[in-house]
């Protein structure tokens, strides 16, 4: 025989006009109510007919005495009182069964949303295979992506607009203040016009290109990928300001200077211009993380995105 459930009332401020309930009277007295019997629904439900009629009886005391079904020689039948109370109880029986199913679709990650944001070279290669594994595994739950510097991404996440971001230590953003998941270290590339002098090298010291016009997506260096140069002790001169990566690289291969492009945007580089590997002994790679919201639950969607993102950083050359 199945265990009966607690037939407590639900603490709670009591009043007159709104009585705590149990929602397991509730489904008791909607089975008696659609059967007409005590003995089916018991039947139905597992339980003795005595333990039904005490779910229904702590139902009405909890209603004020309000009787909710006339005891029939064969079976029962609603009240007044019954009958108002089925569509009230069948409301809150159905918004339960309701967050049980959006609970359950969260837990099994088969529904909920998941908001994910980025950094412009993330998403050239790591982030879009991650989406495409994601999806292709859990396509019932809403996926919407943010791209933004790393700074205004972890505002973002601070703020509970973003669920995860992936974000670099380009800009020394304060990551120490987030949970942190390491994804990569991405190496750095010079990319030169295929007739510049250098463009046979192995590879290049930045050094060695201290005099050249250079491509860049902010006028100064600070907080860019740049910072490497400062750290040589040379300020580039920026000749063009550009933000997107496809358009620096035409800069490039018309001659109009040299650009840095990190491990994550090389494989999408055109075949009239050159990458160099930055030859840098002294100085840090790039690293790359998922970074979330230090103290706060990572939803079972966060956690799948998160094993994706690891999948997809493993092959991508750095």
């Amino acid at each position: 025989m199945a265990a009966m459930p607690d037939s407590h009332v639900v603490q709670g401020a009591a009043s007159a006009s709104a009585p705590d309930l149990s929602t397991a009277w509730l489904r008791v007295f909607l089975d008696v109510a659609r059967f007409g019997s005590f003995t089916v629904a018991a039947r139905t439900l597992g339980w003795t007919q005595s333990a039904v009629s005490r779910q229904i009886a702590s139902l009405e005391s909890a209603l004020g005495g309000a009787v909710l079904f006339d005891r029939l020689p064969r079976g029962v039948r609603l009240t007044e009182a019954g009958r108002v109370l089925v569509p009230h109880a069948e409301a809150v029986v159905e918004r339960l069964h309701g967050a049980g199913r959006e609970l359950a679709a969260l837990r099994e990650v088969s529904g909920g949303q998941l908001r994910v944001g980025a950094f412009a070279t993330a998403d050239a290669a790591l982030v879009p295979r991650a989406i495409a594994a994601f999806r292709a595994r859990h396509p019932g739950v809403r996926l919407t992506r943010r791209e933004g510097l790393t700074p205004v991404l972890l505002e973002q996440l601070s703020a509970g607009g973003l669920d995860l971001a992936v974000v670099s230590t380009t800009g020394r953003a304060p990551l120490d203040a987030y949970a942190l998941h390491h994804l990569l270290d991405e190496s750095l590339y010079v990319a030169v016009p295929a007739d510049h002098p250098l463009a046979d090298a192995p590879s290049v010291r930045l050094a060695q290109l201290a005099d050249a016009d250079w491509i860049s997506g902010s006028p100064r260096p600070e907080g860019t990928l740049l910072d490497a140069a400062v750290r040589h002790g040379f300020r580039p001169r920026v000749a063009h300001v550009v933000a997107e990566w496809t358009a620096k690289q035409g800069y490039v291969a018309a001659g109009l200077g040299v650009t840095l492009v990190p491990a994550l945007a090389a494989e999408s580089v055109r075949p009239d211009i050159v990458l160099l590997p930055v030859h840098d002994e002294g100085a840090p790679a790039r690293a790359v993380y998922a970074a979330t919201a230090r103290g706060r639950s990572l939803s079972p969607a966060a956690a799948a995105f998160l094993g994706a993102l690891r999948e997809a950083a493993a092959k991508i050359p750095t």
